[in-house]
Order: C-alpha cells, then sequence, then structure tokens
C-alpha cells in the first residue's frame, strides 16, 4: 500500500517540474519587453526634449505680455500691452456755491431799513434793505414837473398846427410859411418832451435803486451794515454777500499730462473733512478743456446737488475720479523702466541686440505703469530693465 502511494507521489512531482520551469520563462520574457519598452519611451521622450530646447534657441526669445511662453515657463521678457483701461485719479477739490453774488449799492444815499441778516434764506426780488437819499426823491419831482410842463407846450403847438392846416383849406387865408413854422415848433416840442420823458424815468429808476433786491434763492452769507450807514457808488465794501447752496460746484484741477483722460462721461466721488466716511457723488458738468497757463492744469466742473443741506459749501474735498484715455496706449511692468540720470528709458531685444529706447512716463495701475515711446505691441521688453544693459551688446 505504501509501495503504491509512494510511487504516485514521484509521478505527480515529474508532472510539475515541467510546469514550473515554463512559468518563470514566461515572466522572465514578460519583464523583459517591458524594460525594452520604458527604455524606448525615455528615449523618445528625451529627443522630444532636445528637439524643443533646440527649436526655442533658435527662433528666439518667445513670450506675451505676461512675461511667460506658451508652457508657462518665465522668459525674462513682456510684450508692451495697448489697452485703454479705466484707471482712479486722486486730487483735492472746492465746493464753490452755485451762484454768488456781492450786493453794492448804486446809489449813495444812508442805509434806512435792513431785512435780513447773515444766514437768513431769501427768495429772488425780496427785499433786503432800504435806502435812504432826500436829493433823489427831490430830482425826481423836479424831473415831472418839466415833463408835465414840456408835455403842456407839446400840446400846444399840436393844437396850433391842426388849426392852421384847417384853416389853410381855404384858399388865401393862411400863408404856406406860417403853416411850415407851426409844423416845425409841433416837431421840436415832440422832441423836448421826449427828452424830458425819458430823463424822469432814469430819477424814477434811481429811485429804484434804493431798494436792495434778491437776484436769486439762496442763503445770505455777509452782512456788513448796519442801520445809518453812509454808502455809495464808489464803495469798496459789499452790503451782503448772497449765495445760492442747494446747489454747488465742485471743481477740480486736473493736471496737464491727464487732461485729455476727462470725457463727458467721466464720474466723481469725493469726500470733506468735515463729514467723515460719507462719500458723496457726482458728473462731470463742464471742462473748461484750455489748460490755464499758470497752473498747467485744466478746470473741471461737477455739479452736486444739496436739496438737504449736508454740504455747506466752500469745504474742501477729496475728489476720486474715473479716468480714461481717449486712446489706447502702451503699458508695461514698473520694473522694465528704468529713471536713471541719463534719462527714462526701457530696454528692448532687437536682432539679438540690446536697445535702449527712450519712453515718457504716464500713469500708474498697480504693477503696471503707462509709458509713451516708439515701442509697437511685437517688441520683447526685458521685464527688468537695468542700466547695466549697454546698448548694443548682446544679453
Amino acid at each position: 500500500m505504501k509501495s503504491i502511494s509512494l510511487k504516485s507521489y514521484k509521478y505527480t512531482l515529474l508532472l510539475c517540474i515541467p510546469m514550473a520551469l515554463t512559468a518563470c520563462s514566461t515572466g522572465q520574457s514578460k519583464e523583459n519587453t517591458e524594460g525594452k519598452v520604458g527604455t524606448e519611451k525615455s528615449v523618445a521622450d528625451k529627443s522630444g526634449s532636445d528637439a524643443a530646447g533646440k527649436a526655442d534657441g533658435a527662433g528666439g526669445v518667445k513670450g506675451d505680455g505676461t512675461g511667460k511662453d506658451a508652457n508657462g515657463a518665465e522668459t525674462g521678457f513682456v510684450k508692451p500691452l495697448l489697452e485703454q483701461p479705466v484707471y482712479q485719479l486722486s486730487l483735492p477739490g472746492e465746493l464753490k456755491p452755485y451762484e454768488e453774488v456781492l450786493v453794492y449799492p448804486k446809489v449813495k444815499g444812508f442805509v434806512k431799513k435792513i431785512f435780513v441778516d447773515r444766514g437768513t434764506k431769501v427768495k429772488k426780488g425780496q427785499l433786503l434793505a432800504v435806502l435812504e437819499a432826500p436829493e433823489i426823491a427831490q430830482r425826481y419831482q423836479s424831473a415831472k414837473s418839466d415833463e408835465r410842463k414840456s408835455y403842456e407846450d407839446y400840446l400846444y403847438s399840436r393844437q396850433s398846427y391842426d388849426r392852421l392846416k384847417k384853416a389853410a383849406g381855404k384858399s388865401g387865408a393862411v400863408a404856406a410859411i406860417e403853416l411850415d413854422k407851426a409844423f416845425s415848433k409841433l416837431r421840436s416840442d415832440s422832441a423836448a418832451y421826449a427828452a424830458i420823458k425819458s430823463n424822469t424815468r432814469i430819477s424814477d429808476q434811481l429811485q429804484q435803486y434804493l431798494n436792495l433786491r434778491a437776484p436769486f434763492d439762496g442763503t445770505v452769507m455777509d452782512k456788513n451794515v448796519s442801520v445809518g450807514a453812509l454808502v455809495g457808488e464808489n464803495s469798496t465794501t459789499p452790503l451782503f454777500s448772497i449765495v445760492q447752496n442747494d446747489r454747488l460746484r465742485l471743481t477740480v484741477a486736473i493736471p496737464e499730462k491727464h487732461s485729455r483722460a476727462i470725457s463727458k462721461d467721466t464720474k466723481a466721488s469725493f469726500t470733506v473733512s468735515a463729514l467723515p466716511g460719507k462719500v458723496f457723488h457726482a458728473s462731470l458738468s463742464r471742462n473748461a478743456a484750455f489748460l490755464q497757463q499758470k497752473l498747467r492744469s485744466v478746470t473741471a466742473e461737477f455739479d452736486v446737488a444739496n436739496k438737504d443741506g449736508q454740504l455747506g459749501g466752500g469745504e474742501y474735498a477729496q475728489v476720486n475720479l474715473d479716468m480714461r484715455r481717449p486712446e489706447a496706449t502702451f503699458w508695461l511692468p514698473a520694473t522694465a523702466v528704468v529713471q536713471a540720470q541719463s534719462g527714462v528709458f526701457v530696454v528692448k531685444l532687437e536682432d539679438q541686440l540690446i536697445k535702449r529706447v527712450p519712453v515718457m512716463i504716464g500713469t500708474r495701475k498697480g504693477a503696471l505703469m503707462e509709458v509713451f515711446g516708439d515701442l509697437n505691441v511685437n517688441d520683447q521688453i526685458f521685464k527688468k530693465g537695468s542700466e547695466e544693459l549697454k546698448e548694443a551688446e548682446k544679453p
């Protein structure tokens, strides 16, 4: 029984040995195949990388306005960006009354009555003060008397002419010369009456000047006179100062280099120190569009509604303007602009040589700076400009 089992066991071992040898041979063949494929792939990748490197070296510097190539790698060069962005400009401004007037007396006289004081709200045509000048009243009475006398002379001359003309209807009743004399006297008296009537109107107008009235709705800002004071047409001190403060003018001086960046759509937001944290808004209403020679700036005005009277007028304001150039301009990183004693310039790569390009600086927006010069969108500009980059040398 044991002899049979041992024999069966020997047969089993003889069958397993060939199977094991076959499995080992198959695994080794598979490993060799995978290793070979991996080696070929590595060689191919390395060849592709070398080819790409040679292509980049032959084609020059590649990059866009961000300073990166197509693969996102830093190149050290940037291209000028031709854009027309909206940028913020902070400038001081002044709030002025929409209308302001100094009231002076037209005629000489004494102040008889005053009806307003500093801070009084007035309406257009409202009586502010009354002056007293007796000589003006007497002059008016004299002019009225002369007017009545002249009018009577004119009526008499007219009646005389009409009678003579009627009598001349009968042949030989009135000489022709007499009729002509009567007509000439009528014309003379008519002209004299018209002149004296004009003088009467002048005297009457001078009397009206004794009453001082408000020229518009507003507030009395100053009162510089008291009852009984003698005032005259040559006075250098105004009696009253009246301002219209329900609407204000925000005036801002725009510097010369930003004068073309303001348009009818320009918006402004501003703050005043009297109301911290409160932001007001306004739109452009008027633009002088002419450069003042002394200040080298253009004055712009923004109308500000002030019905609630939050703004008193006369305050200084800090104004933030949304500016935009009328045409697109070049923008570069601020690090690309070199400001040296020899001038302001950027450095570009042209035909594999260094070239300095003089520029003028505009405004700045974040990390970008506006520049004006002989540039185009395809120029390769050194992202970090330096005086060490010499003209006509290779980088």
